[in-house]
């Protein structure tokens, strides 16, 4: 291994490996360290899919952030030689009409102020141009910017892409962190310039001073086999929020590599332990997802579950961002609080990292600072279900 590498990421996850990837390009010595297999099965990064869609009500950042991901993630199929990136466009449909403070209300009329084309479909037209969905949705917008990306095919394609850059893999658990230093399972330890902590939702463990701000969180994602796949694919169905802020329903067309149509739920979770905890999806998670299934997709509902995961959020109180320096540790620097939104903004990720641990000035990373949270945070993210 290099010795006293200029910075040594801890996690190699989404945060992690786009920010490893940056800083080198910058002329930075990099070493990653992640227990492995990359992409490790119980990262959140690890998945078939992740949506990627710049609707986020009134929050014009979030938008402004993905408008500038989108060119990244078509660049990425073309570099890799493979669709990874998938745009099939993004439905946002209600079961009441569109009104003033609803998530899809102001994220239509965002996208119309700045300068984006969704398409506006109400009751019949609906249907009729998406099918599988049942007349209990009434309202909403189809915008064709934005789709899903194969996140654990990217998190693979973005660690061979480092490797090719000469980027250094050492495959151990990080135990702790200091101010330069990281302990491994084996009893070995790591100095270097700086540490970036990108660890998904064990970076709270590993510095003990975030616990007060994050929590993790378990969501239950459900994988489901498709007896009329055309019914569920482009251009008849695309990746799709169902009412997502008031049910947390949400999902993507027929994926042919996995043969599956995946659906869940971005909602509160259930508060777990990253490593003590079960990760189990639960009898009564199944009775949720057959009654959204009867009432939105009535060719889905009796369809047979191949596999289920319960994808683990590293949650911010605020369900922002969190990253920034360690204001009190010079040498060591946190990229983590992805609060189950973080991947559709891959190819911006590295960039805005690389500049907050170099200290360039970014207009974006003021909400994403290290700052005080307390039990009375509310989160922010405009699609998050949180009844």
């Amino acid at each position: 291994m290099t010795e006293s590498p200029d910075i040594i990421v801890v996690g190699a996850g989404v945060f992690g490996l786009t920010s490893a990837l940056e800083l080198a390009r910058r002329g930075h010595s990099v070493v990653v360290v992640d227990p492995g297999p990359i992409p490790h099965p119980l990262a959140a990064s690890t998945d078939i899919s992740k949506v990627v869609r710049m609707e986020y009500g009134k929050d014009v950042q979030y938008m402004e952030m993905v408008e500038q991901a989108l060119p990244g993630f078509r660049a990425w199929n073309r570099q890799f030689g493979e669709p990874l990136y998938h745009e099939t466009g993004v439905t946002m449909f209600t079961r009441q009409p569109m009104a003033p403070g609803q998530f899809e209300y102001e994220s239509f009329h965002l996208l119309k102020a700045r300068g984006h084309d969704p398409q506006r479909l109400q009751a019949r037209e609906l249907q009729e141009r998406f099918p599988a969905w049942s007349e209990a949705y009434v309202d909403g917008f189809f915008h064709a910017e934005g789709g899903y990306v194969e996140s654990g095919r990217l998190i693979a394609a973005l660690a061979r892409e480092a490797r090719s850059l000469g980027i250094e893999f050492v495959e151990a658990k990080a135990t702790r962190v200091g101010d330069g230093t990281v302990s491994l399972s084996e009893g070995d330890s790591l100095s270097g310039g700086l540490v970036l902590v990108a660890a998904g939702t064990w970076s709270h463990l590993l510095v003990p001073e975030l616990a007060p701000m994050m929590r993790s969180t378990g969501h239950p994602v459900f994988h489901l086999e498709a007896r009329d796949p055309d019914l569920f694919s482009p251009p008849a169905f695309g990746t799709f929020m169902a009412d997502v802020a008031g049910t947390g329903w949400y999902g993507f067309p027929y994926n042919p590599r996995e043969r599956v149509i995946k659906v869940a739920n971005h909602g509160l979770g259930l508060r777990l332990h990253p490593e003590r905890d079960a990760r189990r999806v639960y009898p009564d998670d199944i009775e949720s997802l057959r009654s959204f299934l009867a009432m939105a997709f009535p060719a889905l509902a009796d369809a047979r579950v191949v596999y289920t995961r319960r994808c683990v959020y590293c949650d911010t109180l605020d369900e922002h961002f969190w990253i920034d320096r360690h204001p009190e540790k010079p040498r060591l620097a946190v990229a983590t609080g992805g609060s189950g939104h973080g991947m559709k903004f891959a190819p911006v990720l590295g960039p805005l990292i690389a500049d907050a641990i170099e200290g360039v000035a970014n207009p974006w990373l003021e909400r994403f600072r290290w700052r005080p949270l307390d039990a009375a945070t509310r989160g922010e993210e405009a699609a998050r279900h949180r009844a």
